[in-house]
């Protein structure tokens, strides 16, 4: 006599919820994808996301709202900056300035990086240059991309966001955790029109 090899409810339940678990670690790891990192030792100034942490050297190049981050650096010691768009026009004069001056540990970081007269710089591509200013001379560039997502109404969230503010405080953990959700609900949502349509409550 043959026996079933159908497999039992639980078992389906927990192969989905397996699945469920797998997809939503996958999205967490694509979303926090490692950038580039100052090299130990070496002096470097990086892009930062508002709200990321001072002391994090990885370097930020796709930002809305940023500031820079100084690391390795005689303490003291003067960084300039400033900011062009790219490709530059001929002479082109900075978008935005300023300076970074490192602590006793050889870092710093400055204020939120603005143009004179606005909140941020327009969506479009920049070029980074710094150098320092007495002592060693230490220079480098970066480039950086500026794109600020458009705002709806009223300033919200933009149409057809579903009230979820396009935030850059929105963290990976949280945006994998909203797709796992949004999953979940899915399968309850399928399960119950199942059971509808075979007549069970």
């Amino acid at each position: 006599m043959s026996t079933s090899s159908r497999p039992t409810r639980a078992g389906v339940r927990a192969s989905a919820t397996a699945v469920l678990a797998a997809l939503t670690v996958t999205g967490t790891g694509l979303l926090t994808a490692p950038a580039a990192v100052a090299a130990p030792g070496d002096p470097a100034v990086v892009i930062h996301k508002v709200g990321f942490p001072f002391d994090n050297k990885r370097n930020q190049p796709l930002v809305c709202d940023f500031y820079l981050s100084a690391f390795n650096f005689t303490p003291s010691q003067r960084i300039a900056w400033s900011i062009v768009r790219q490709p530059p026009a001929p002479a082109a004069a900075p978008i935005a300035t300023g300076d970074i001056t490192p602590g006793a540990d050889g870092t710093g970081h400055s204020t939120p990086v603005m143009p004179e007269g606005a909140v941020r710089l327009p969506n479009g591509e920049y070029v980074l240059t710094w150098r320092t200013v007495g002592g060693p001379v230490e220079e480098g560039r970066r480039t950086l991309r500026v794109a600020c997502p458009p705002a709806g109404p009223n300033g919200g969230p933009p149409a057809g966001g579903g009230g979820l503010a396009m935030s850059q405080d929105f963290s990976p953990v949280a945006g994998a955790a909203a797709s796992g959700l949004a999953a979940v609900g899915g399968v309850a949502y399928l399960r119950l029109r199942r059971r509808r349509a075979d007549g069970t409550a």
